[in-house]
């Protein structure tokens, strides 16, 4: 893993990504900012044989696939937590999540093989401990045991599914983390099996924002 400024050819330097990520508010180390480069370079990499992102410019991928995961580490106390990331696809948000708060467990839920294969080379070369990636889909998985502190997903939809699952599983002071449109976010809010706080604008976006919903008694 390159933690060097000056990036080998095609890849983003440490300066462009620590400047590109800086409205998001996440402060990252220098060690972090080389974690999120050689992820950037093995999704870049992978992304020519199987679909990870249909965005091809590296400095857009990093705002809108990064920024806005890490964005989230402004709003709410991730860095200890049990985390679940739904349909995580190229592992967003929660392999960014994961490179910012080292003392997260992290369980990434996508049932593709080959994003699964994916996922599990990036923990591996980026040396990620306490990740757990399930071949499943979501709802097949029964919990038990210690619950989930927080529940993201990230365009997901399906969230008459969604929410009575996270229900199952969420801790009883848990949290869903949703990104999602700004209208697709008001529509949600008028569910009443969670508390939804004030819908958080995504910088850089006119219309994305982070929903954050508690289940009611939680």
């Amino acid at each position: 893993m390159s933690t060097h400024g000056d990036a080998p050819a095609g890849v983003v330097s440490l300066e462009t990504i620590a400047a590109v990520l800086a409205p998001f508010r996440c402060n990252l180390s220098v060690g972090q900012l080389g974690a999120v480069q050689e992820y950037l370079r093995l999704l870049l990499q992978w992304n020519k044989s199987i679909s990870l992102t249909a965005i091809e410019d590296p400095v857009e991928i990093l705002s809108r696939h990064f920024g806005e995961s890490l964005y989230a580490l402004s709003l709410f106390n991730l860095g200890e937590s049990r985390l679940a990331d739904v349909g995580t696809g190229a592992g967003f948000p929660g392999l960014p999540l994961r490179i910012a708060c080292p003392s997260m467990k992290l369980t990434l839920f996508e049932s593709n093989l080959k994003k699964c294969a994916f996922l599990t080379e990036v923990a591996h070369r980026l040396d990620l401990a306490g990740i757990e990636v399930q071949r499943q889909r979501y709802e097949q998985f029964g919990g038990g045991g210690e619950g989930f502190d927080f529940v993201c997903a990230r365009a997901l939809g399906d969230y008459q599914i969604l929410l009575p699952w996270s229900s199952r599983v969420l801790k009883p002071r848990g949290r869903v983390l949703l990104w999602l449109g700004t209208e697709e976010s008001i529509r949600l809010s008028r569910r009443k099996e969670f508390v939804w706080e004030v819908p958080a604008p995504i910088p850089e976006s006119r219309r994305r924002v982070i929903l954050s919903g508690r289940q009611v008694g939680g």
